[in-house]
């Protein structure tokens, strides 16, 4: 279908901007930092705390409300493994959790340059381990590149007895090969010259693009992973991978719930001060993670 008009009304504004490629690293991380305004204005929640998790990696968690056991969230901020950070993605955990009456853990993850994978895997699996331990039911989520890290700490630990992952948009192939990053490849949000910038910013020289630590599309064994609500774009470089690991996930046994989002692009997900789209989306989270963290507990 055609681009939805908020979101070619937001294409519009950002031609403005400098492309993505021509932004260095440090550019790259404010421009990130920036766009998180488009989440709108950050609601207020009863209790917000800074915490440390094992490994000294810095987290921060939401609470929606203070009476009670809330099952848990573990959120991995998208930013192609380079950018992104917990202030990029405030407002949208906030939202998150309100919306799905949960509390919110989101990782501040090592980054590439400076911590090349495996180290935001490393991250992610310690932060699964902890949580897993807190007595309460949990899901793991995350967008782009953080749903990259939510689908292999899903994988890794399937014994975990984790209730459910949402994968948003999934960076989760390497190569880069797949039809839409033709398809899609520039004009539509995030290029395909900045998705792959992403991958050689992460990967060290010398890793397979295939190495399933990585590019969890090529894992070997997939069943018995917590049940998965995969999303998608219609208008995104990434479109046809993440639909092929819900296929691929479905195919091992696995329960799937896989949604396309027509006319929108890379990165709506986080939009929803501005989006339509994105306020949908959001529900459409929640009310899966309802389902799997309190319904069926």
């Amino acid at each position: 279908m055609p681009l939805d008009p908020e979101v070619a009304a937001l294409l519009e504004r950002q031609k403005s901007l400098p492309p993505r490629s021509a932004l260095d690293v440090a550019g790259t991380r404010e421009m990130v930092r920036r766009a998180g305004a488009l989440a709108g204005e950050p609601p207020v929640l009863p209790r917000v705390d800074e915490i440390l998790l094992p490994g000294d990696t810095g987290a921060r968690q939401y609470w929606p409300s203070t009476e009670g056991a809330l099952p848990i969230v573990m959120y991995f901020h998208g930013g192609r493994f380079f950018s992104g950070d917990l202030e990029s993605h405030d407002a949208l955990c906030r939202v998150l959790a309100i919306a799905a009456g949960c509390r919110v853990i989101a990782v501040d993850y090592r980054l590439a340059p400076e911590h090349p994978f495996p180290a935001a895997r490393e991250d992610a699996c310690r932060a699964v381990e902890w949580v897993s331990n807190q007595g309460v039911p949990v899901a793991l989520a995350g967008d782009s590149a953080g749903a990259n890290l939510a689908a292999v700490a899903a994988l890794a630990h399937r014994t975990l007895g984790l209730r459910c992952q949402v994968l948003i948009y999934p960076m989760i192939d390497a190569t880069c090969s797949s039809p839409s990053f033709a398809t899609y490849g520039d004009g539509y949000g995030p290029a395909a010259v900045d998705m792959k910038r992403g991958w050689s910013e992460y990967l060290p020289e010398g890793v397979d693009p295939r190495d399933s630590l990585a590019s969890p599309l090529y894992a070997h064994d997939t069943a018995g992973v917590a049940p998965a609500f995969i999303m998608t774009a219609e208008y995104d470089t990434l479109r046809d991978e993440g639909e092929a690991y819900a296929r691929k996930l479905i195919e091992a046994g696995n329960l799937v719930q896989v949604r396309r989002y027509p006319g929108t692009i890379h990165g709506f997900f986080t939009m929803p001060g501005t989006l339509r789209l994105a306020r949908q989306a959001i529900r459409d989270v929640a009310e899966f993670l309802k389902f799997r963290l309190v319904i069926r507990g």
